[in-house]
């Protein structure tokens, strides 16, 4: 195995003076895996890349937030457990966390990346970001992993119990608009910009009414801001209904 990180330093990358700050040694050799996209590898020599330890932290994360939400929410249904963790595992959470350690200016990108400001990019940070967990794992082991893992992403969990419908506004919307008696919805997407820098805008459609737009990188994202601007739009009418109902009775 090659040296290994220590030694806190000023000048040292967030990611790496919190690995030691929680006491994580990591092979410097494993970590340059993490690090190696596979544009990087095209451009030199076909290297090996970070895709099998991403693919390794992937399922570490799962796990470690499965096993927490589990034990933190004995109240909590199955399917709500598992809103809770798409939301904190998503390409977004990772991500967000990646540029909190600015994992961005650690990761070996190929010269197209590069240019197309790859290492902002969401989907290049989450993946670097499971796979620095999945290094982690094996070079520390399952209580290293579950140390930086709980240290990064247990404020995401309290963050997400707290969201209610926000949890999966797509889903919210079914229900309130089955509630209401109305039709599925359907979402309208146009996009924009070059190839390495697209825009998605989207709307949710129920019926003759049209609510949006939701604006995102990817349609995901966009269609999730248009259903939380349908479901906001219609359950306040619900809650208006129900009032308007109560008030006649009570008269």
């Amino acid at each position: 195995m090659g040296a290994r990180t220590g030694g806190t330093q000023s000048s040292s990358p967030p990611f790496i003076s919190l690995i030691e700050e929680l006491g994580i040694e990591l092979d410097a050799e494993l970590l340059d895996l993490a690090l190696t996209h596979r544009s990087f590898s095209y451009e030199n020599g076909q290297i090996p890349t970070n895709e099998r330890l991403e693919f390794l932290g992937d399922s570490v994360l799962g796990v470690i937030v499965t096993e927490h939400l589990y034990r933190s929410h004995p109240d909590l249904a199955e399917g709500q457990l598992a809103k809770l963790r798409a939301k904190v595992v998503s390409a977004v959470s990772l991500a967000a966390v990646a540029r909190g350690l600015s994992v961005g200016k650690m990761i070996k990108l190929g010269r197209g990346e590069l240019s197309t400001g790859g290492s902002d990019k969401t989907s290049i940070l989450a993946d670097t970001m499971e796979a620095l967990i999945g290094a982690v794992y094996l070079d520390a082991g399952r209580c290293g992993a579950e140390r930086l893992v709980h240290h990064l992403f247990d404020p995401l969990i309290d963050h997400a119990a707290t969201l209610g419908a926000g949890l999966d506004w797509k889903t919210s919307l079914q229900e309130v608009a089955a509630a209401l008696g109305l039709a599925p919805t359907v979402y309208m997407i146009t996009e924009s910009g070059p190839d390495h820098d697209k825009r998605f805008d989207a709307w949710a459609v129920l019926g003759d009414r049209r609510f949006g737009p939701g604006h995102g990188q990817n349609k995901k994202q966009a269609e999730q801001q248009a259903a939380a601007a349908a479901f906001k739009a219609l359950n306040a009418e619900r809650r208006a209904a129900a009032d308007a109902e109560a008030s006649e009775k009570n008269a």
